[in-house]
């Protein structure tokens, strides 16, 4: 049933040479990874006006050199990442050059910030989709956490489909939102320039106030800054797209980087031109709708919907570059091996499902709140941003090819502007981004001690080779087999016959209890009868403990074993029910075993399983 219902959900199973097929065009690709940073354009500009309008509302027209001073920092990092996807085209992104320039923990504080910023931007955008859902439906808001966490797991189905699939389904949202948000900014524009919205801002530009101060200025440069989020998930994804891959993510990443510009720029005016203020119960974007297209009529409906379908499909960005990032950690020892495994549908699947769940675990622990995940987003984002430039300046002093020094200046000021942001969020909003404090740590623990064990079992599992080339090995004389009999069926007599096949010494064991002493004795009876020449030890537990008897008895046979220069192995039989469910009806003693033997270096553990027909 599982399988089938696993079909159904996420598709027939796809065959490794199918991969070619699973790369992206340029259109799909900007559909697959750009979501995250165009969406930023629905809640960017509320982030600043929001921190202005601390100051009051003649502080609102920041808003515009602030929005002139992102878009710079926007254009600085685009033209650095668009060099970190040719110098490094295998994909990891800052990860990749902050490790080879910066050193290898400098590499897992980028890789760190940015796995658990994309498990923040999945969350950022599903409960910014249901903000904007509840924007156009208030009777659902006290559902809006459910309603968080049904976007973030639909777009886990949809993404174990496949990287092709992905695409095929994002399309339609990304485009359509491009498609609306420009028409709103055209028509806004227009009805600008001709009056037929005449100008409504709080203040004009240059207005002086009390409580204007580089601190004020700082937090809403660093809040609007969160727009350019998602900017880096086409350097971490290059291998997806098709050849030649890095002149194709090149030019998406310059796409999206036009839109992006475009959308926050047009939109942040709009803001000023309006006079828009923040409200608790509808967004600024939504306002800006509602003025432009004349009241809640159709055209405001369409952008809600648009700007709905975008925040819910945003999170698919952090579902793309998770799972590359989680891979070339791994291919490094840094995260478990298993993230390098492919699925039925060629994605990694295992680091979609724990983008997933941390996500899920995010919405809860913040209940939704965007304003308090926007904060932390925005410095797991800049950290990265900081040491991919400043590494690249690095990387261009050592390779020194043709205008490296006009390539070092772009990337100096993205990493100057960039860490003046990391410390600006710490001084100003530190009630929001401590976590990141005491998460950072835990994860560079988590990194190190999995690279730790698996630079140990690679030590261990080294072969030692002598002065004559040949491997230091240790040749037996022999095998003794200890068989666990509990009684004497079907599944124990095939067990001893395998034994007997594989062993030159066959040894069976069974602990008794004081229930049943007759039952005892015919079991030993029965036993000597079908197999007169092997030894068989009943050994009796007042205590009704299988364990502790079986470790002292096998602990005897070594000993005896290692006179003759024999291996051992310890043979546990276990029947398989036909239908999985019946496990739970039958008592663990055979898995308990096998756990109490596993940790033996001087044994090996063995299974027998016998198959039940019905």
């Amino acid at each position: 049933m599982f399988q089938n219902m696993k079909r159904i959900l996420i598709g027939k199973p796809l065959k490794t040479l199918d991969e070619g097929g699973q790369q992206l065009s340029k259109t799909k690709a900007l559909a697959l990874l750009s979501s995250d940073a165009l969406s930023s354009v629905a809640y960017g500009t509320e982030s600043i006006t929001t921190a202005l309008l601390a100051a009051g509302a003649v502080a609102l027209w920041l808003q515009l050199p602030i929005a002139l001073l992102v878009l710079i920092l926007l254009a600085a990092i685009v033209m650095s990442y668009r060099q970190i996807i040719h110098a490094y085209p295998s994909g990891g992104g800052a990860y990749a050059v902050a490790s080879e320039n910066w050193g290898p923990k400098a590499g897992l504080i980028a890789g760190g910030s940015l796995l658990v910023d994309y498990m923040l931007t999945v969350a950022v955008s599903a409960s910014a989709a249901a903000d904007a859902i509840t924007a156009a439906v208030p009777a659902v808001l006290p559902f809006a956490v459910p309603l968080a966490i049904i976007v973030v797991i639909l777009l886990t189905g949809m993404n174990l489909r496949g990287l092709r699939e992905s695409a095929n389904f994002l399309m339609f949202p990304v485009y359509f939102f491009v498609a609306v948000i420009a028409l709103m900014i055209l028509w806004g524009l227009f009805q600008a320039i001709t009056g037929q919205l005449p100008y409504h801002a709080a203040a004009k530009v240059g207005t002086s106030f009390s409580g204007l101060s580089f601190v004020l200025f700082m937090r809403a440069f660093s809040s609007g800054s969160s727009s350019l989020t998602g900017v880096e998930a086409i350097s971490n994804a290059v291998p997806n797209f098709k050849v030649p891959k890095e002149r194709h993510a090149a030019a998406t990443l310059t796409t999206m980087a036009i839109i992006l510009a475009t959308f926050f720029g047009g939109i942040t005016f709009l803001s000023y031109w309006y006079g828009i203020r923040p409200d608790a119960h509808s967004t600024v974007l939504s306002q800006i709708a509602a003025m432009t297209f004349g009241g809640h009529g159709i055209g405001f409906y369409v952008v809600q919907l648009a700007t709905a379908m975008i925040l819910a499909v945003a999170a698919n960005t952090g579902f793309s570059a998770f799972p590359m990032l989680a891979l070339n950690l791994a291919r490094d020892k840094y995260l478990p091996h298993l993230y390098m495994d492919k699925g039925d549908r060629l994605g990694y699947s295992n680091g979609i499902l724990s983008l997933a769940f941390g996500a899920v675990v995010l919405l809860l622990i913040f209940h939704g709140s965007t304003d308090a995940l926007i904060p932390l987003y925005a410095v797991g984002v800049f950290v990265p941003f900081t040491l991919s430039q400043s590494g690249m300046i690095i990387h261009w002093w050592r390779k020194r090819p043709k205008n490296w020094l006009i390539k070092a200046i772009i990337n100096f000021i993205g990493a100057f502007i960039s860490a003046v942001l990391v410390i600006t969020l710490f001084a100003t909003r530190i009630e929001h981004v401590w976590p990141y404090l005491l998460i950072m740590p835990i994860v560079m623990y988590m990194f190190l001690k999995i690279k730790g064990h698996y630079t140990s079992i690679a030590r261990q599992l080294r072969l030692a080779y002598a002065k004559n080339d040949h491997a230091v090995r240790h040749h037996y004389d022999g095998s003794t087999v200890i068989v666990l009999v509990s009684n004497v069926t079907k599944v124990t007599t095939e067990a001893v016959d395998y034994a007997l096949s594989i062993g030159d010494n066959v040894v069976a064991m069974h602990v008794s209890f004081d229930v049943n002493p007759k039952k005892e004795l015919e079991t030993s009876n029965q036993f000597k009868v079908d197999f007169p020449d092997v030894r068989y030890v009943d050994i009796h537990s007042s205590y009704r403990s299988i364990i502790k008897p079986a470790v002292s008895f096998v602990d005897a046979v070594v000993k005896q074993a290692e006179k003759r220069n024999h291996s051992v192995t310890v043979l546990v039989p276990q029947f398989v029910p036909k239908k999985p469910w019946q496990n739970i009806l039958h008592n663990q003693n055979s898995l308990r075993l096998r756990t109490a033997f596993a940790s033996r270096k001087d044994i090996s553990v063995s299974t027998y399983y016998y198959h039940l027909s019905e």
